[in-house]
């Protein structure tokens, strides 16, 4: 699982060709802390790379950039665009689906922005 920092969204990891998933959290958010352990091990399951953004420390620019109003948050890109997104906390937006969801994009299955 990548950390990634500000400056890796100024054109240099997520520009690349693939799908990569990105948890959006921040380190006082109890949801986050549930969620994302299960996030970790359902990627490192299927062997996706995935990457995760604590944006506690990060300023509003990250949070504005990718419209984030609540963690956790996870968007899927492919080839730099964003081509799935999921906000909210496990039980409400973010449900045990949302792996499903995740897993099918990066792996081929689902080809649709949702």
């Amino acid at each position: 699982m990548m950390e990634l920092q500000g400056s890796d969204f100024d054109g240099t990891k997520l520009s690349k060709s693939g799908t990569i998933p990105v948890l959006f959290t921040a380190s006082w958010c109890p949801y986050c802390r549930m969620f994302a352990p299960i996030f970790e091990s359902r990627l490192r399951e299927e062997r996706i790379e995935g990457a995760l953004v604590d944006l506690s420390d990060l300023g509003n620019r990250l949070w504005d950039s990718f419209r984030v109003e609540i963690v956790p948050t996870v968007i899927v890109f492919k080839d730099g665009e964003a081509v799935l997104r999921k906000d909210g906390i496990p039980g409400v937006g973010l449900e045990p689906t949302i792996m499903v969801d995740i897993v099918q994009v990066v792996i081929g299955e689902a080809t649709t922005k949702r």
